[in-house]
């Protein structure tokens, strides 16, 4: 403390006569006047200006997970309601891509705000394990197929899922994701493995399983079979051909046959794409409802639907359009004329039938029907008695047929039929034909229909003791549950209403196996549930590796007999669709009161994919959907527009932009955008970020950097206590911490990413914090009013951090250690809830607070005219400026309002002197801004003050600071008293 003396009054200043009337002892003699910098609060802090996010981010990364962090918000939380997002599993296959980022960040955030919102929120990270994918990569690093037996081949799959899984983990965490990374939960764990081959069980005990003969999407490169989510359309050109089937005239039919076509050369022209299929032709489809044309050109009748006759011919060549016949219905062709038609090369006759999906859009309108090679195709071969014919082996090789065909497969037969149609006479036209074609999502090679032996789930049919089918209880289990966006909602039910019975076997060995067992005395299946579910056991302790190392006799109880009285078995080969095995998961990971899930979170390819399947295997086990909301973003494209591909040379990464731009950059490229759609990515748009976070930064910084004295528990003002301004902005921060959290609980994540940055930029920055600076530099640092300042500034911070703390992980994080500590705040960010709205509020009147935001309008227009004079050189800084104002009728109250705070405009200004006029006086300037205000800059009077830059007519009149300006002296009195120079800015 500095020594204090009385003096009498006589002797005095003015300066030290006001302080004894505020109660400070007026000071007679120092040894030294204080320095005056020194005496000025100017902003301190460690907290850096640069955050060097890819340095110091891998070092809060293992400060977390030395300390447990995801372990310890759980036991904080632990009582609190629960909150579970289900996590969809990635294939562990190479490097992570954007569109992986954007997945997991969006589920972190989820995860974040629902605990942050005092939820109990456990996050279980998974990974499917099984299928296609990683047996194609252990297949390129073995050199090709069968090189190994199954169980080694397995084994070899195992090691390369663990290793990339293991890979998966390090850069998830890398992003900032908090889960339970030492206890992921895999596809091909022997727990998972088991609830598998358990829940295909239950589908075969309740009546839903049948072994048939379908045509299903099938690879002839990986000689599988694919499930629908397994393909994906790409430009393909295939050969467009025009051929024509001569009618029967000498059939069972021939009575029937219409008079106009007797006798004549007719022909059926049918129009496709797929040549290959020619021979397993076997009817002529032609729809009930349309008219078709029986024109005759020379001296030959042919047949196509009346209104392509015009398209076709000009197609074919036709010079003229010929003599039409007559016109007939489909449904009389097929029904009552009952035709026939000769197979253009086959010694095989085929039928007209009829069939709704026969469409005008293109071809002929007739369509020629292979049942072994097309969904649709085979539903009518279904309902005619056709054969269901497809003369081909896995790898797509006609195993009969013609000479020219015979051993080659379909896609290398293609121009050999087309060659055989032209010799026989029966090609019309052909010409190449770019459209859209199912293609092997691995290979990415053209994949065909063909009818092969496959276990089917049937949708149609009622489990056992329900009574409703599997398709009409899964549509309504998906009115039950929160689609986001809403369109999800219908186009789940449509996937669901229109797909065919379910497909789950697959040609595999790296996947559970299907546990059915065969007589081998009589060929039967064993239907012996109880003794089947001897082999889940198996697989809880050994895994599915158990069906390929153990006999069917060590595999199923002891004794276990046929009812023929043969106990020797032969098991199944196929393994189960990896869909299957992914739509389990629910079951495996959600245990108790956590299924169903309250969201699952992927892209949109997932409606025919993990959405799809888990909507089945739940609704099929447990007759219910496995969650209450589902959650779907877009696809992450360039700035194109265009995907992200490494062959395109446009693609980021994860963890380059980590590398270059820290994990919190992309977190927030993924809190900004609409990730509902699909969401653009650039370097450009990076730039742009980094841009806004550095604004962010610097918000937090200079909130810091004014805290550095500051003890919330010593220090801080109870709200009467505020000035009116910091009253003002604590309610708006409660409005906007009430809006933020209202937005979060809907998963509105971009609107809180604005909100925060406007609000760090316009409101506060801008605004506020450049209101704030004269008051928190030039006061005594314990000044009520400084105080005020900075009570408001801590709560502001505070709510802030947390409210960005699920964004900005990293950084949220190390703005909590900087900033001062309240009693009981817990040691983490993270371990933190949201602020609450009404901790915050301080209860401004409506009025009051709209006079706040009229001043704000103001000093906006001030602001304007201040620049304007800097620019026209009346003024340098806005310290040197006296702003004369005055408000007509056309700003009702405003001239009222003026008067009311006049004292003080000048620090809402930044200004010297503001003086309110009573009436628009010459000079005054119309507002470009705000109607009705009038807006005047002159020069300040008086003197400059050494200590604040503020100018003032009292500056000189205080003896011992005489270049100070009135304002000044009571301050540097005040720290003299008390002596506290220095002590904020050191």
């Amino acid at each position: 403390m500095f020594p204090a003396v009385y003096l009498d009054e006589r002797t005095a200043t003015p300066a030290q006569k006001t302080q004894r009337k505020k109660g400070f002892p007026a000071l007679r003699a120092m040894a030294e006047p204080l320095e005056l910098k020194k005496t000025l609060n100017l902003p301190k802090s460690n907290f850096p200006m640069k955050a060097s996010l890819p340095q110091n981010e891998p070092k809060q990364l293992e400060a977390w997970y030395a300390g447990n962090i995801y372990e310890r918000i759980l036991e904080v939380r632990k009582g609190k309601p629960l909150f579970v997002l289900h996590d969809g599993p990635p294939y562990p296959t190479g490097e992570i891509h954007l569109g992986t980022g954007l997945n997991k960040i969006l589920k972190d955030l989820l995860v974040k705000t629902k605990s942050m919102a005092g939820c109990y929120a456990p996050y279980v990270p998974g990974w499917d394990c099984h299928g296609l994918p990683i047996e194609t990569q252990v297949e390129k690093e073995l050199g090709g197929k069968g090189k190994v037996p199954p169980a080694e081949f397995r084994k070899l799959c195992r090691e390369f899922a663990t290793r990339y899984v293991e890979q998966h983990k390090r850069d998830f965490k890398r992003l900032g994701i908090f889960g339970r990374w030492n206890d992921p939960y895999l596809t091909m764990s022997f727990g998972y493995e088991a609830t598998i081959a358990g829940a295909f069980l239950d589908f075969m005990e309740k009546g839903y399983v049948y072994r048939g003969r379908k045509p299903v999407y099938w690879c002839i490169y990986d000689s599988t079979a694919l499930a629908e989510a397994e393909v994906e359309y790409e430009d393909h050109s295939s050969p467009s051909i025009f051929v024509r089937y001569k009618l029967v005239q000498d059939g069972a039919n021939a009575d029937k046959i219409p008079s106009e076509l007797r006798g004549k050369n007719v022909y059926a022209i049918i129009w496709t794409t797929t040549p290959w299929t020619i021979p397993a032709s076997m009817a002529l489809a032609f729809n009930p409802t349309f008219e078709y044309a029986a024109v005759q050109t020379d001296g030959e009748v042919e047949i196509v639907a009346e209104q392509l006759r015009h398209a076709v011919w000009e197609t074919i060549g036709r010079k003229g359009l010929g003599k039409t016949l007559k016109t007939y219905s489909g449904q009389y062709l097929a029904n009552e004329a009952g035709l026939e038609f000769q197979h253009p090369f086959l010694n095989r006759t085929v039928p007209a039938v009829l069939a709704d999906y026969v469409e005008l859009d293109q071809g002929t309108g007739i369509v020629h029907t292979a049942p072994g090679h097309g969904a649709d195709d085979f539903l009518t071969g279904q309902k005619y008695g056709l054969e269901t014919y497809a003369p081909i082996d896995d790898k797509g090789v006609y195993l009969e047929g013609l000479p020219e065909y015979k051993g080659k497969d379909v896609f290398a037969a293609n121009p050999i039929i087309v060659k055989l149609l032209a010799d026989r006479g029966a090609l019309l036209a052909n010409q190449p034909y770019k459209h859209s074609y199912p293609h092997c999502w691995r290979c990415h090679n053209p994949v065909i229909f063909r009818a092969t032996e496959q276990w089917f789930i049937k949708m149609d049919q009622a489990g056992t003791g329900r009574q409703k089918t599997l398709r009409q209880e899964a549509l309504e289990e998906i009115h039950q549950v929160r689609w986001i966006p809403a369109w999800g909602e219908d186009r789940m039910h449509e996937m669901i209403e229109k797909r065919p019975d379910w497909c789950v076997s697959r040609q595999r060995f790296w996947g559970v196996p299907i546990i059915v067992f065969y007589c081998e005395g009589c060929g039967k299946r064993l239907e012996d549930y109880g003794a089947l579910r001897n082999v889940v056991k198996w697989f809880e302790k050994e895994g599915a590796d158990a069906w390929y190392k153990h006999s069917p006799e060590e595999l199923l109880p002891r004794g276990t007999k046929c009812a023929c009285g043969a106990s020797n078995w032969r098991k199944e080969n196929d393994i189960l669709d990896v869909w299957f095995d992914s739509g389990s998961s629910h079951l495996s990971v959600l245990k108790g009161p956590e299924w169903p899930a309250d969201v699952y979170l992927e892209g949109p390819d997932q409606y025919r994919g993990w959405f799809h399947s888990s909507l089945l295997v739940a609704t099929g086990t447990r007759d219910a959907a496995p969650y209450r909301s589902v959650v779907t973003h877009g696809w992450t494209l360039d700035e194109q527009g265009r995907p992200m591909s490494k062959s395109l040379g446009n693609a980021l990464y994860p963890i380059e932009i980590c590398e270059r731009w820290g994990a919190d950059l992309l977190r927030l490229w993924v809190a900004s955008v609409e990730y509902q759609a699909d969401v653009k990515m650039s370097e450009r748009v990076m730039t742009q970020l980094g841009e806004a976070y550095r604004k962010i930064r610097n918000t937090f910084r200079f909130a810091l950097s004014n805290l550095g004295d500051f003890d919330p528990a010593r220090d801080s003002l109870a709200n009467q206590q505020l000035e009116e301004i910091d009253r003002w902005m604590l309610d708006r921060t409660s409005d906007l911490v009430k809006k933020c959290r209202e937005w979060y609980a809907n998963y509105e994540f971009h609107r809180v990413y604005h909100a925060i940055h406007d609000y760090c930029v316009v409101d506060l920055s801008a605004f506020y914090f450049d209101v704030l600076k004269d008051r928190l530099y030039t006061k005594a640092a314990k000044n009520k009013s400084r105080r005020s300042a900075q009570t408001a500034i801590w709560k502001i911070a505070d709510a802030l951090v947390r409210l960005a703390a699920p964004v900005l992980v990293f950084t949220a994080e190390e703005i909590w250690r900087y900033l001062p500590k309240a009693a009981g705040r817990p040691e983490s960010v993270h371990m933190a809830v949201f602020p609450e709205a009404e901790a915050l509020a301080c209860g401004i009147a409506a009025r009051e607070a709209e006079k706040w935001e009229r001043l704000a309008q103001v000093r906006s227009a001030v602001l304007l005219a201040l620049e304007q004079a800097r620019a026209g050189k009346a003024i340098g800084g806005g310290l040197e400026a006296k702003v004369r104002l005055h408000a007509n009728s056309k700003a009702p109250g405003l001239q009222e309002l003026l008067r009311e705070k006049g004292s003080l405009l000048p620090a809402l200004f930044i200004v010297s002197q503001v003086v309110v006029d009573p009436a628009e006086g010459d000079g005054l300037v119309p507002s470009e801004t705000l109607p009705g205000l009038a807006v005047k800059i002159e020069r300040a009077d008086g003197k400059k003050c050494e200590r604040c830059w503020n100018y003032s007519t009292h500056v000189g009149e205080n003896s011992r600071y005489s270049t100070v300006c009135e304002r000044c002296s009571e301050a540097l009195a005040e720290i003299e008293s008390e002596g506290t120079a220095g002590v904020a800015a050191n």
